[in-house]
């Protein structure tokens, strides 16, 4: 029996994907078909004070909205998604809209999670969150699911919205964790590329390379199958012509729509099972323990990991430098150029981290659980401190 690409692949519990439409149309075509009557909008502060996109959405959906909420930093603080459970625990909230990044999206899941839960203080995240145990295993609690569900109007390019985890921060201990249930993935999400002229570059183009390292880790990964190498693969090519074009114009909405499609792509592997690697991982501790963001973590990570793990998968690294259109280079190289003509930082003292906050950053690295499945090994923190070495 032929078993080396065989694989089972997980589907959340997404229902529509609105690809290419004005968010304001397709949320007020979504809040009928539910037949939501109490809207909890909780959306990007940058957006609801500069634009008119959030006041758009309002006159769309009307009086089936209960409260707007714009109170999520970045990296989601407890502190601040309890804020927003507050919130919608005292109008009863029947959905939720995210309307935002990464941090806001996530904290919808979450907030979708503590209502279920009765998340009221810091300690009630306890016994919920992903974690690696003492003997290296990933331990995932199992608990009820929320009963709101969740849309999500993505803003940039770092795909939470079409995963099954939400990631938040505590914030008295400095760790991102992730909570996770197939019901928390959204029922539906809204693509609209007009929505993303507002996101600054900087943003755009980080989170941009925070799908394509979504897409490097699945098509490296040695635990990868068929379909999700010619998926990560398409994301891919996608992303890597996609985010110079915007980068050339930034008003091109057709480049913008496809760096979302290539950002949707890059999460379904993801979504199905493969799972990512160091460059994640790390990105995880910098985030959450050091306020790197998100996007810069893929960005002064990513280089690095794919040298670390060239040995090991290099010949899944030939097909990673052929779908980025150079066949015949490392694809650490590519990689490593690709980000610096989208002009993002290359390295962590760039980023703000110094030498001194190493051993701890690689020390709470390998208490997350895509440390133990990067294609090469990592058997300990001097792994790590290695491949920070490398980036800084």
């Amino acid at each position: 029996m032929f078993s080396a690409n065989s694989a089972t692949l997980g589907l959340t519990a997404t229902e529509r994907v609105h690809i290419g439409r004005r968010a304001a149309e397709a949320l007020a075509e979504e809040v009928q078909t539910l037949g939501a009557q109490r809207v909890f909008l909780l959306v990007s502060t940058t957006l609801r004070t500069t634009t008119t996109e959030i006041s758009d959405i309002e006159a769309a959906l009307g009086d089936s909205i209960a409260c707007v909420f714009d109170g999520i930093k970045a990296h989601g603080p407890r502190s601040d998604v309890l804020a927003a459970l507050e919130e919608a625990r005292a109008v009863d909230a029947d959905l939720i809209i995210t309307v935002g990044g990464g941090s806001v999206t996530d904290a919808g899941k979450v907030v979708a999670l503590g209502l279920k839960h009765g998340f009221e203080k810091h300690e009630d995240f306890e016994g919920f969150y992903v974690y690696v145990d003492e003997a290296g295993e990933t331990v995932v609690p199992q608990f009820d699911a929320p009963e709101i569900r969740v849309i999500c109007c993505p803003t940039t390019l770092s795909g939470g919205e079409f995963n099954t985890m939400g990631g938040v921060t505590d914030d008295k201990e400095n760790k991102k964790q992730g909570y996770t249930h197939r019901m928390m993935a959204p029922i539906a999400i809204v693509l609209d590329p007009a929505l993303t002229i507002h996101t600054p570059e900087w943003l755009w183009f980080s989170t941009g390379v925070r799908a394509l390292d979504h897409a490097l880790e699945a098509l490296g990964s040695t635990h990868s199958n068929h379909f999700c190498d010619g998926i990560a693969g398409s994301a891919l090519r996608l992303l890597g012509s996609a985010l110079p074009q915007v980068k050339a114009d930034a008003t091109d909405l057709d480049a913008r729509l496809r760096c979302q499609v290539g950002a949707w792509q890059s999460m379904i592997p993801v979504i199905g099972g493969v799972p990512m690697g160091a460059s994640h991982a790390i990105g995880h501790v910098l985030g959450g323990t050091a306020d790197v963001p998100h996007g810069y973590c893929s960005c002064v990570m990513a280089p690095s990991v794919l040298a670390f793990n060239q040995s090991v998968n290099g010949e899944k690294q030939k097909q990673i430098s052929a779908c980025l259109g150079q066949p015949d280079r490392a694809a650490s190289e590519i990689v490593d150029e690709f980000i610096t003509g989208l002009g993002m930082p290359r390295s962590l003292t760039a980023v703000g981290i110094t030498e001194d906050q190493l051993d701890l950053i690689a020390e709470y690295t390998m208490l997350d659980f895509w440390s133990r499945t990067n294609p090469r090994e990592i058997s300990g923190p001097e792994d790590v401190r290695g491949i920070l070495e490398m980036a800084l």
